[in-house]
């Protein structure tokens, strides 16, 4: 067979990972939050993006992503609206002619009249203050100006500045001070020093016996049991404040493990006492604050913020709804970009403004995407667990990405991007987008399936419902519920329990009949 060459021609589709796509993807898996502070980030690289207002008008050449309406049907995404206000307009433009740099060459008095308000003028005549003049006072004179009585309100006292107060009262040597506020930086938000005194006495250079007396010092501020290496010395440092550590309590401190099991005889034995004086001990020992870091302030929380709503309707149907709280308000100004194009001189100028030009755009179709994908996905779930929304949990049904891909046409990769890091609110709760995902369990009869998340609903109500007389173990559980149909197995059902944080049966029944002396 000869061999030849040759020139051919072929088609072939392939997929490219260009830029625009990258960001397309990194957006749709971005949560609420991390999208504000990406578009924060845009709006200060790209001249020609804009945030806009909430009372923008319609324009011709202004174009907006993110829609703030949230009434959507079917599978239509967030409206796109168009406009932004000329006002703003202007005031770009004069901007971008340089206005202040022609300006900085001025005399200041011709800028700053010497007119200091109202105020001025009453108080130069020393006429009485109305209830105008008082408000221009608080503003600085100025009545635009952004005062809020919120900006004078006093941060919170964290734990460090409280003890850093205390320890400037309790030591005056300088190198015993220096070591004190050293431990006081290595105390966690409970109240413990996360950290070991060796490695301290090294890298300070002192010696661990003066590192262990400054600590003794410390240990003696307010609140009682702070900068503890454990839950034993927090302990033994609150019984110490209430001249309560006798060797009976110190030895109940020490067996904390023995508490833990509710093993009461062998608590008996070692601390020497009868029911009655083990069981006021032990009342006192629940009185004590395990983690008193934890009244004094610390980061906070940032609350969970619903992407998707879920309502039902009057006609009984569920209605999804985009929240346009998360949705970023972005606009891409035309008329900026044509009268900025219109004074370029130059071909760099030019390539800046049309790169510029292309990413806002690509910005604004990845938004409007990501809106439009969500919504879609969102709307699927909630068909597909409609049993959900209408009896609860244990009506939860089992569900994967494949299911959802399949049904709305997409990837699965792109359903997995979409529902990470979601929230949707509901009128039984707000819940992971992920949530709804749960694996099948297969039914005792040979019926259908039941949901992982509504078998850990059933367990975790017989365990509720349980008696002191009668406590289950995990082979009764597993008989209910095969009774129930679901096939279950022992070490599944064990499984789900500790992931729930339930004790054993001999650990619930020791707490039951604690509970009820």
């Amino acid at each position: 067979m000869a061999l030849s060459q040759r020139l051919q021609m072929r088609q072939s589709q392939a997929l490219v990972m260009t830029p625009q796509l990258m960001q397309a993807i990194k957006l749709l898996q971005l949560s609420n939050l991390d999208l504000a502070t990406y578009v924060e980030g845009e709006l200060e690289k790209n001249p020609l993006l804009e945030r806009a207002a909430d009372d923008d008008g319609p324009g011709d050449n202004t174009r907006e992503a993110g829609a703030s309406e949230t009434d959507f049907d079917g599978d239509s995404g967030a409206p796109t609206q168009t406009g932004a206000p000329a006002d703003r307009i202007d005031e770009s433009l004069e901007t971008s002619r340089s206005a202040i740099e022609e300006r900085l060459g001025t005399d200041l008095e011709n800028e700053f009249p010497d007119d200091a308000g109202p105020t001025a003028s009453r108080n130069s005549t020393d006429q009485p203050l109305t209830p105008s003049d008082w408000s221009n006072v608080g503003s600085g004179g100025r009545e635009d100006s952004d005062y809020n009585l919120e900006s004078f309100v006093s941060a919170e006292l964290t734990l460090a500045d409280h003890l850093a107060e205390q320890l400037a009262l309790a030591i005056t040597d300088p190198v015993r001070r220096m070591i004190g506020q050293f431990l006081i930086d290595m105390v966690d938000e409970a109240g413990y020093l996360a950290g070991d005194l060796a490695s301290v006495s090294e890298k300070l250079g002192a010696p661990i016996a003066e590192v262990e007396a400054v600590l003794k010092v410390v240990q003696g501020f307010d609140p009682p049991g702070v900068c503890a290496r454990n839950l034993t010395e927090c302990l033994s440092i609150q019984l110490r404040e209430r001249d309560r550590f006798d060797p009976a309590m110190q030895a109940l401190v020490g067996r904390l493990d023995l508490l833990a099991k509710r093993d009461l005889a062998a608590l008996r034995r070692i601390c020497g006492v009868n029911d009655e004086d083990l069981a006021d001990m032990i009342a006192e020992i629940r009185a004590l604050n395990p983690k008193p870091g934890l009244a004094f302030g610390s980061t906070t929380v940032q609350p969970i913020v619903p992407d998707v709503y879920v309502r039902q309707g009057p006609d009984g149907n569920y209605i999804v709804e985009l929240n346009s709280d998360t949705l970023p308000k972005v606009l891409v100004n035309q008329r900026y970009h044509a009268e900025l194009t219109r004074s370029a001189n130059n071909d760099s100028a030019k390539t800046y403004l049309a790169e510029n030009l292309q990413s806002a755009t690509w910005l604004m179709r990845a938004l409007d995407q990501r809106a439009k994908t969500i919504l879609k996905v969102s709307m699927e779930i909630v068909k597909q667990q409609d049993a959900f929304f209408t009896h609860g949990v244990q009506h939860l049904r089992p569900l994967n990405l494949k299911t959802i891909a399949d049904a709305i046409s997409m990837h699965e990769s792109t359903v997995s991007r979409v529902t990470a890091n979601k929230y949707i609110a509901t009128s039984r709760g707000i819940f992971e987008l992920k949530y709804f995902f749960t694996s099948a369990i297969a039914a005792a009869n040979g019926g259908e399936a039941h949901s992982a998340e509504a078998v850990r609903h059933r367990i975790k109500q017989l365990i509720d419902a349980e008696s002191a007389d009668d406590v289950l173990s995990d082979d009764t559980i597993v008989e209910k519920l095969r009774s129930a149909g679901v096939d279950i197995a022992r070490r599944t059902v064990a499984k789900y329990r500790e992931a729930m944080r339930i004790p054993s049966s001999v650990q619930r029944r020791r707490d039951k009949l604690a509970v009820a002396t």
